[in-house]
Protein backbone atom coordinates (compact mmCIF):
# COMPACT_ATOMS: atom_id res chain seq x y z
CA UNK A 1 0.00 0.00 0.00
CA UNK A 2 1.29 3.45 -0.88
CA UNK A 3 1.83 5.87 1.98
CA UNK A 4 1.15 9.63 1.98
CA UNK A 5 3.32 11.43 4.54
CA UNK A 6 3.74 14.95 3.14
CA UNK A 7 1.16 17.70 2.67
CA UNK A 8 1.34 20.56 0.22
CA UNK A 9 -1.19 23.13 1.47
CA UNK A 10 -3.69 24.29 -1.17
CA UNK A 11 -2.28 27.82 -1.09
CA UNK A 12 1.17 26.47 -2.06
CA UNK A 13 0.03 23.72 -4.43
CA UNK A 14 0.62 25.85 -7.54
CA UNK A 15 2.48 23.79 -10.15
CA UNK A 16 1.85 20.49 -8.33
CA UNK A 17 -1.96 20.90 -8.47
CA UNK A 18 -2.10 19.93 -12.14
CA UNK A 19 -0.10 16.78 -11.35
CA UNK A 20 -2.70 15.43 -8.90
CA UNK A 21 -3.94 12.35 -10.69
CA UNK A 22 -6.15 11.04 -7.89
CA UNK A 23 -8.63 12.49 -5.39
CA UNK A 24 -9.83 11.55 -1.94
CA UNK A 25 -13.06 13.01 -0.55
CA UNK A 26 -13.12 13.40 3.24
CA UNK A 27 -15.45 14.84 5.87
CA UNK A 28 -14.07 17.29 8.42
CA UNK A 29 -13.85 14.48 10.99
CA UNK A 30 -11.80 12.40 8.54
CA UNK A 31 -9.60 15.40 7.63
CA UNK A 32 -8.64 15.67 11.31
CA UNK A 33 -7.23 12.11 11.56
CA UNK A 34 -3.47 11.86 11.13
CA UNK A 35 -3.30 8.09 10.73
CA UNK A 36 -5.83 6.35 8.55
CA UNK A 37 -6.53 4.28 5.47
CA UNK A 38 -7.82 6.43 2.60
CA UNK A 39 -9.85 5.11 -0.30
CA UNK A 40 -9.19 7.17 -3.41
CA UNK A 41 -11.74 8.02 -6.10
CA UNK A 42 -10.44 5.13 -8.25
CA UNK A 43 -10.81 2.65 -5.34
CA UNK A 44 -7.10 2.39 -4.48
CA UNK A 45 -6.29 2.28 -0.77
CA UNK A 46 -3.50 4.58 0.48
CA UNK A 47 -2.17 4.98 3.99
CA UNK A 48 -2.03 8.43 5.56
CA UNK A 49 0.61 9.16 8.18
CA UNK A 50 1.06 12.85 9.00
CA UNK A 51 1.89 14.80 12.15
CA UNK A 52 -0.85 14.86 14.78
CA UNK A 53 -2.87 18.05 15.03
CA UNK A 54 -2.90 18.81 11.30
CA UNK A 55 -6.26 19.36 9.65
CA UNK A 56 -6.39 18.72 5.92
CA UNK A 57 -8.19 21.34 3.84
CA UNK A 58 -10.03 21.30 0.55
CA UNK A 59 -7.44 21.48 -2.24
CA UNK A 60 -4.47 20.29 -0.19
CA UNK A 61 -2.21 17.80 -1.93
CA UNK A 62 -0.86 14.64 -0.35
CA UNK A 63 2.55 13.61 -1.66
CA UNK A 64 3.29 9.89 -1.69
CA UNK A 65 6.72 8.32 -1.56
CA UNK A 66 6.51 7.49 -5.28
CA UNK A 67 6.11 11.17 -6.22
CA UNK A 68 2.41 11.05 -7.13
CA UNK A 69 -0.03 13.59 -5.73
CA UNK A 70 -3.51 13.09 -4.29
CA UNK A 71 -5.92 16.05 -4.07
CA UNK A 72 -8.01 16.35 -0.90
CA UNK A 73 -11.64 17.24 -1.52
CA UNK A 74 -13.81 18.40 1.38
CA UNK A 75 -16.96 16.26 1.41
CA UNK A 76 -20.38 17.85 1.52
CA UNK A 77 -21.77 17.61 5.04
CA UNK A 78 -25.06 18.32 6.81
CA UNK A 79 -24.68 21.94 7.94
CA UNK A 80 -26.58 25.00 9.11
CA UNK A 81 -25.86 28.13 7.05
CA UNK A 82 -26.62 31.28 9.01
CA UNK A 83 -27.33 34.51 7.14
CA UNK A 84 -28.77 37.93 7.82
CA UNK A 85 -29.29 41.22 6.02
CA UNK A 86 -27.89 42.87 9.14
CA UNK A 87 -24.20 42.76 10.05
CA UNK A 88 -25.16 43.26 13.69
CA UNK A 89 -27.60 40.32 13.68
CA UNK A 90 -25.00 38.02 12.06
CA UNK A 91 -22.41 39.14 14.61
CA UNK A 92 -24.93 38.44 17.38
CA UNK A 93 -25.48 34.93 15.98
CA UNK A 94 -21.68 34.38 15.92
CA UNK A 95 -21.51 35.51 19.55
CA UNK A 96 -24.21 33.06 20.67
CA UNK A 97 -22.66 30.20 18.70
CA UNK A 98 -19.19 31.00 20.07
CA UNK A 99 -20.65 30.94 23.56
CA UNK A 100 -21.57 27.31 22.87
CA UNK A 101 -18.06 26.49 21.63
CA UNK A 102 -19.22 25.01 18.33
CA UNK A 103 -16.91 24.64 15.36
CA UNK A 104 -17.82 27.59 13.16
CA UNK A 105 -16.94 28.55 9.61
CA UNK A 106 -16.88 32.32 9.16
CA UNK A 107 -17.30 33.47 5.57
CA UNK A 108 -18.25 36.69 3.80
CA UNK A 109 -21.96 37.07 4.49
CA UNK A 110 -22.63 33.81 6.32
CA UNK A 111 -21.64 31.42 9.10
CA UNK A 112 -21.70 27.62 8.87
CA UNK A 113 -21.78 24.97 11.57
CA UNK A 114 -22.58 21.29 11.79
CA UNK A 115 -26.33 20.70 11.73
CA UNK A 116 -27.84 20.67 15.22
CA UNK A 117 -31.61 20.90 15.75
CA UNK A 118 -31.24 22.64 19.13
CA UNK A 119 -28.96 25.33 17.65
CA UNK A 120 -31.28 25.70 14.65
CA UNK A 121 -34.10 26.42 17.10
CA UNK A 122 -31.98 28.92 19.05
CA UNK A 123 -31.02 30.73 15.83
CA UNK A 124 -34.69 30.83 14.75
CA UNK A 125 -35.39 32.93 17.85
CA UNK A 126 -32.77 35.57 17.01
CA UNK A 127 -34.21 38.60 15.21
CA UNK A 128 -33.20 39.08 11.55
CA UNK A 129 -31.29 35.75 11.43
CA UNK A 130 -32.01 32.94 8.98
CA UNK A 131 -30.57 29.44 9.46
CA UNK A 132 -31.07 26.94 6.67
CA UNK A 133 -29.99 23.33 6.43
CA UNK A 134 -27.53 22.80 3.55
CA UNK A 135 -25.16 20.20 2.17
CA UNK A 136 -21.74 21.84 1.69
CA UNK A 137 -18.03 21.45 2.48
CA UNK A 138 -17.16 22.47 6.05
CA UNK A 139 -14.00 24.48 6.79
CA UNK A 140 -14.36 25.87 10.35
CA UNK A 141 -11.99 28.39 11.87
CA UNK A 142 -8.89 26.87 13.45
CA UNK A 143 -8.90 29.25 16.42
CA UNK A 144 -6.75 32.15 17.48
CA UNK A 145 -4.01 30.03 19.03
CA UNK A 146 -3.33 27.56 16.28
CA UNK A 147 -4.70 24.48 14.68
CA UNK A 148 -4.89 23.81 10.98
CA UNK A 149 -1.69 23.46 9.02
CA UNK A 150 1.64 22.90 10.70
CA UNK A 151 4.66 22.50 8.49
CA UNK A 152 7.34 21.21 10.81
CA UNK A 153 8.62 24.67 11.73
CA UNK A 154 5.50 25.81 13.59
CA UNK A 155 4.95 25.30 17.32
CA UNK A 156 4.28 21.85 18.67
CA UNK A 157 0.97 21.27 20.44
CA UNK A 158 2.72 21.75 23.78
CA UNK A 159 4.26 25.07 22.68
CA UNK A 160 0.94 26.18 21.16
CA UNK A 161 -0.88 25.27 24.40
CA UNK A 162 1.71 27.12 26.47
CA UNK A 163 1.18 30.25 24.34
CA UNK A 164 -2.58 30.02 24.85
CA UNK A 165 -2.12 29.57 28.62
CA UNK A 166 0.29 32.52 28.79
CA UNK A 167 -2.24 34.73 27.00
CA UNK A 168 -4.99 33.54 29.35
CA UNK A 169 -2.94 34.07 32.52
CA UNK A 170 -1.77 37.51 31.38
CA UNK A 171 -5.21 38.67 32.49
CA UNK A 172 -4.55 37.44 36.03
CA UNK A 173 -1.95 40.18 36.53
CA UNK A 174 -3.05 43.68 37.50
CA UNK A 175 -2.82 46.18 34.68
CA UNK A 176 -1.10 49.55 35.20
CA UNK A 177 -3.66 52.14 36.16
CA UNK A 178 -6.22 49.48 37.12
CA UNK A 179 -8.12 50.35 40.28
CA UNK A 180 -10.01 47.87 42.41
Amino acid sequence: MRLATTIIPWEHAGPHAAQAGQNVTLTLAQRRHSRQRLVLSDGEAVGLSIARGIVLHDGDLLDTADGRYIRVIAAHEDLLRVTSGSHRALTCAAYHLGNRHVALEVADGYLQLGYDAVLADMLAHLPDVKAERVQAPFEPEAGAYGGGHHHGHDETFEEDYALAQAAFHAHDKPHPGHHS
